[in-house]
């Protein structure tokens, strides 16, 4: 190759425009939203990077000072409302509202939300090989997480705290009507478009006896 050739070929190279497929800028953008969604999601999933407030302590830990209530609570239909997911198990409330008596629902994202405590969120049930202390609908279901107040505002060692500071710290007490339409709603299977829920009827139902406290926290 000559050293005219050379500079000619050179000359041409320089003249051929930068070709940018029509569809890299869409690839791209996809690419960024995908990536995005999974730095979100495993955030998210990382448990030990969440406030300790936030997190579910389990019965367990109500247990401790709730003695009485917690062995009422463990023979309810609430607490033991995770066992509707099992094969055979109520089959034929399964059958009228389409669902299938044999199949395991234990693991049904649709159904955990309302047969466990604390599901996706932080300190939660995960599943039930990992976390079966949160299946049921327990304590935190209906007063809130604890991680803000157990053992912090309600210590043991100080018995006599507020009530009042107990609430301003996450406590729900009492438990609102709201908490319980979050899943006695008409989206149940085992109800109606017509269903009726009526608070002050059904909250006397699958609860806990309420006993005497040993202390008198005030307001």
């Amino acid at each position: 190759m000559t050293e005219e050739n050379g500079e000619d070929r050179a000359f041409v190279t320089k003249d051929i425009p930068l070709v940018i497929s029509k569809y890299a800028w869409p690839i791209t953008g996809v690419a960024a939203v995908i990536i995005t969604g999974l730095v979100i999601f495993f955030s998210m999933g990382n448990y030990e990077h969440v406030a300790k407030g936030g997190r579910f302590v389990g019965p367990d830990k109500c247990k401790q000072c709730h003695q009485e209530q917690y062995a009422s609570w463990k023979k309810t239909r609430m607490a033991n409302s995770f066992e509707v997911l099992r094969p055979g198990q109520k089959t034929q409330e399964k059958q009228m509202a389409g669902l299938d008596p044999d199949r395991d629902y234990t693991h049904d994202a649709n159904c955990l939300p309302c047969h466990t405590t604390g599901y996706g969120l932080v300190g939660g049930f995960v599943s039930i090989e990992e976390t079966p202390e949160m299946a049921g609908v327990s304590c935190e279901a209906c007063h809130g997480h604890g991680g803000a107040y157990v053992k912090t505002v309600m210590d043991p060692k100080k018995p006599t705290f507020s009530t009042a500071v107990a609430r301003s710290a996450g406590l729900v007490y009492p438990p609102t009507e709201n908490i319980c339409r979050q899943c006695h709603n008409e989206r149940s299977p085992f109800v109606g478009m017509d269903y009726k829920f009526t608070y002050n009827e059904r909250v006397k139902l699958g609860t806990h006896e309420h006993y005497h406290l040993k202390y008198e926290h005030g307001r």
